[in-house]
């Protein structure tokens, strides 16, 4: 990797690779965003690459209860939810090839063999399989993400799965490289009353990962409270990593302390030493990544937020969901409080099958200071979605609906207020002759991945002087992120304006719709691209910095609200 950079005249990429240990879920993804944070912040440049070893191509077909919220890349590129912690984190713009999957690799190398590119040899994991991983890795290390023209310092890769997972093994074989400094994230537990933090897991997966020709050089242990001393020696003597090597990230009170943790164990320094990067270094400057994170901790009062999903089991089906209502109501100095809501639920059928449960779901919407209906696909929970939506409309709860939700307002003014009672989408209903939610006419209606109108998307104002404009600071259109196969028939368009739902933005034809608002309601948006994936913690999305300001009853901010820089266009 390291001759094709000395061939064009500058230094070689370094890498760090980010690898798991004992469980699943330990948080590399945030280990990984937080050594990019501390990096960049002793003025290196940074980017990123995810490695998931399943077969699938893209993220874009799995179920959001399995492998969580499915983010999407201003290119398209439908990706594993880390992505969006290491765009959040770094503030960069990736790219769908910073999502390196099996089924990406061997697709390529099916694809070079049909072409006859391995002139007649036997394909085979290594070489062909391997190589193809390391070119990968170079070609995507050499593509600069923060806007610059060159390439960055260091890529920051995280390896998917834990060591030992058979699916992994290509990679494992191809990142046994130099000019790489391997961080192993492990798990220290404490087991039952006895109370003492146990080192034995941590030893085993270290073993296990010098078995496949891989040495750490840090290990990041991942603990309720702050390692013991004897638990460090213990680590060290038995891992073969130095004491000062041994990072813990113990829990936090919200995860923007952990660039702070790592900092705090001068890990920047340790991975600087390793790469060799002492000259292009300096010491890190995270003052205002400091402030930020004590302020969240230092906020007294909180807001109540109802997320009325079909996925609410499981919280990271609408991770970039849940940050950007963060990065609002820190902005707002409010603390986000997540009221969370099945739709199926508040459905009149649930009040016989599960009365509890519906009582419970109609008390927590009602208890709540505003109301948000995230995207999502399929029929079930549908009709409690409508219900949410109309408690919204006639009691002026503050409403934010999103993709899906924006559809849902549509179907509810049109079922409610127009008095159409077969209003539906075509998603649910195919039969329908009230189908104010269509199918796209240039999408593919056989084939799921990668079909639907993805990426970053121009919306224009119809109407300047809207709501939503102003929320963005009244650009006349604003680049957002798409992700959907269904809009707003435009025959319906003029019927439910004439009933005061306006449809304030469009697209470049002016015939699919793309922000709704309600009149005579003091916050009532829906919007059919996805904000919340370009929403940063030091650059709130503005749709939901309204909807946090509506909720809080703060409307005169509200109107004046111009910190439109994410998502709108210069």
């Amino acid at each position: 990797m390291a001759a094709a950079a000395e061939e064009e005249g500058r230094a070689p990429t370094k890498y760090v690779l980010i690898t798991g240990g004992v469980v699943s879920g330990l948080g590399k993804g945030v280990t990984a965003s937080s050594v990019g944070v501390v990096l960049k912040s002793c003025g290196l440049r940074v980017t990123c690459i995810k490695i998931d070893p399943y077969l699938n191509t893209d993220a874009g077909t799995m179920s959001p209860f399995e492998h969580g919220e499915v983010f999407v890349l201003d290119d398209g590129g439908e990706v594993d939810l880390d992505l969006g912690n290491y765009e959040r984190f770094l503030d960069v713009t990736l790219t769908r090839e910073n999502n390196i999957t099996t089924g990406k690799i061997y697709q390529s190398v099916i694809e070079k063999e049909r072409k006859g590119d391995y002139l007649g040899k036997t394909v085979q994991v290594v070489p062909h399989v391997t190589d193809e991983i390391k070119q990968w890795i170079q070609s995507v290390s050499s593509v600069p993400v923060d806007g610059q023209t060159r390439p960055a310092d260091v890529c920051v890769i995280e390896l998917g799965g834990t060591v030992g997972d058979i699916e992994s093994m290509p990679f494992i074989e191809a990142l046994r490289k130099d000019n790489f400094c391997l961080i192993h994230v492990s798990l220290v537990p404490v087991l039952g009353v006895v109370g003492e933090q146990k080192t034995k897991p941590t030893q085993h997966s270290v073993r296990e990962l010098r078995a496949l020709g891989l040495t750490p050089d840090l290990l990041a242990c991942r603990s309720a409270q702050p390692l013991i001393g004897s638990a460090k020696e213990k680590l060290s003597q038995f891992c073969h990593v130095p004491v000062e090597n041994i990072l813990n990230i113990h829990d936090v009170p919200n995860i923007w302390h952990v660039p702070l943790i790592l900092r705090n164990q001068k890990a920047h320094e340790a991975i600087i030493k390793q790469l060799n990067l002492s000259r292009s270094a300096g010491p890190p400057e995270l003052r205002d990544w400091t402030l930020m994170a004590e302020s969240y901790d230092n906020l007294s009062t909180s807001v109540k937020i109802a997320l009325v999903g079909k996925y609410t089991n499981l919280s990271d089906s609408y991770l970039s969901v849940v940050k950007a209502l963060l990065h609002a109501s820190v902005a707002c100095s409010q603390k986000p409080s997540i009221q969370w809501v099945s739709a199926s639920d508040l459905e009149d059928a649930a009040a016989a099958s599960a009365p509890d449960a519906h009582a419970k779901a109609w008390e927590t919407l009602k208890g709540s200071s505003c109301i948000l209906i995230p995207g999502g696909f399929g029929d079930r929970g549908i009709s409690g979605m409508i219900l949410a939506a109309k408690y919204a409309r006639e009691n002026k709860v503050p409403y934010l609906g999103i993709c899906l939700g924006m559809q849902i307002s549509v179907i509810e003014m049109s079922r409610h207020v127009l008095g159409l009672g077969n209003a539906d989408s075509e998603e649910f209903n195919t039969d329908t002759s009230g189908r104010v939610v269509m199918y796209m006419p240039e999408v593919s209606k056989t084939h799921m991945g990668n079909t639907m109108r993805l990426g970053c998307r121009r919306t224009f104002f119809r109407k300047p002087d809207c709501l939503t404009s102003k929320l963005y600071g009244n650009p006349p259109h604003v680049d957002e992120r798409h992700r959907h196969r269904y809009e707003v028939n435009p025959s319906f368009v003029p019927m439910l304006e004439n009933a005061g739902l306006q449809f304030v933005g469009c697209d470049e034809s002016g015939n699919r719709m793309e922000i709704v608002e309600l009149q005579d309601h003091p916050f009532y948006i829906g919007v059919q691209f996805h904000p919340e994936f370009k929403s940063r913690p030091r650059k709130p999305s503005p749709p939901f910095t309204g909807l946090i300001l509506a909720a809080t009853e703060h409307m005169r901010t509200l109107t004046n609200v111009s910190n439109g820089d994410a998502g709108a266009s210069e």
